[in-house]
């Protein structure tokens, strides 16, 4: 990774929080880490004014010659997935593909790569918002709505917004490894991993509950997960019929009540995995799952790994 040069694409109508994210994972020299880290520069995808979100205006000392000695090219949500990107870029993209150079998009930047024919026949994702525009206009690509990110090794897409950070801190952790990236995650104030898929963002109709004892039973569940919580036993909790704290939840979570204790059990082990003090009986005994089988069992379905392997990647 010595000398490894991460551009960012800057254009008129720029995405502020997308380029802002490159910015802060890229551009910051980070001596504390020890490793050799990336070289950062920003390139204009076309001449003129670069107006982006906000009244910012952005000066781009490069143009896209730069994109010819990049190592990682780093692609902001495009300012309109209906809008056809420039030929010169689209060119150098694709030229940057050929001699092996990693192309990573952002959002709607995914529209610039699939315009440049390097996503035929991948696995990619965008912003839930444009991904069945993006399956309709690139039938050939395997586009995966619900993904926060998805890694094809030379090509990574990622979702929305905050969903480019995900993918940014995965870069650093393929790059230099778990405890760079923990690190990295840790002066950014977020989670070095997330779990989960982007559909649990998208907009779905939650219960009114003006009196607020769905939010008070999670809180209370929260703090005691080794409860034999049941149906039964949390509708009693919440004065509630067991059929309308089964929709309340359903609508407010996504999830049936069981389904949601046990990721809230599974949130919880995560926690306590981090710490590699803490034995993995003691851990499955903590976060409510009884025996170290049923916690496997669970956390491999929605973590897709096991305690053991994520104790070994993110324990501190």
């Amino acid at each position: 990774m010595k000398n490894h040069l991460v551009v960012a694409l800057a254009y008129d109508q720029l995405c502020t929080f997308e380029f802002g994210c490159t910015v802060e994972l890229f551009a910051l020299s980070r001596p504390e880490l020890g490793v050799d880290w990336y070289r950062f520069k920003v390139c204009a995808a076309e001449p003129g004014k670069i107006r982006a979100a906000g009244g910012i205006l952005v000066e781009a000392p490069y143009d896209l010659g730069l994109l010819d000695q990049a190592d990682t090219i780093i692609i902001p949500g495009w300012r309109d997935a209906d809008e056809q990107p420039p030929e010169i870029l689209l060119k150098k993209i694709r030229a940057a593909y050929a001699r092996g150079a990693r192309l990573c998009s952002i959002c709607s930047g995914v529209f610039v790569l699939a315009a440049a024919g390097v996503l035929e026949g991948k696995a990619v994702t965008t912003h839930w918002r444009y991904s069945a525009q993006l399956a309709r206009r690139y039938p050939g690509l395997q586009v995966q709505p619900d993904s926060l990110y998805v890694d094809q090794g030379q090509i990574i897409t990622s979702a929305g917004s905050a969903a480019g950070l995900d993918m940014l801190i995965h870069l650093v952790r393929r790059d230099h490894g778990a405890k760079t990236a923990n690190l990295v995650a840790q002066r950014l104030v977020i989670a070095p991993h997330r779990d989960g898929g982007q559909a649990q963002f998208v907009p779905r109709p939650v219960a009114v509950d003006e009196s607020g004892r769905l939010a008070r039973l999670m809180d209370a569940v929260r703090a005691r997960p080794a409860l034999p919580h049941t149906l039964k036993s949390l509708a009693a909790q919440a004065a509630m019929s067991p059929r309308t704290l089964q929709r309340q939840f359903q609508e407010a979570t996504g999830f049936g009540p069981h389904e949601w204790l046990i990721r809230e059990r599974v949130a919880i082990a995560k926690e306590l995995l981090e710490s590699p003090a803490t034995p993995l009986a003691q851990v499955a005994e903590l976060a409510g799952f009884g025996s170290e089988e049923s916690m496997r069992r669970h956390f491999r379905r929605i973590v897709q790994t096991s305690p053991g392997a994520y104790r070994q990647q993110f324990a501190q």
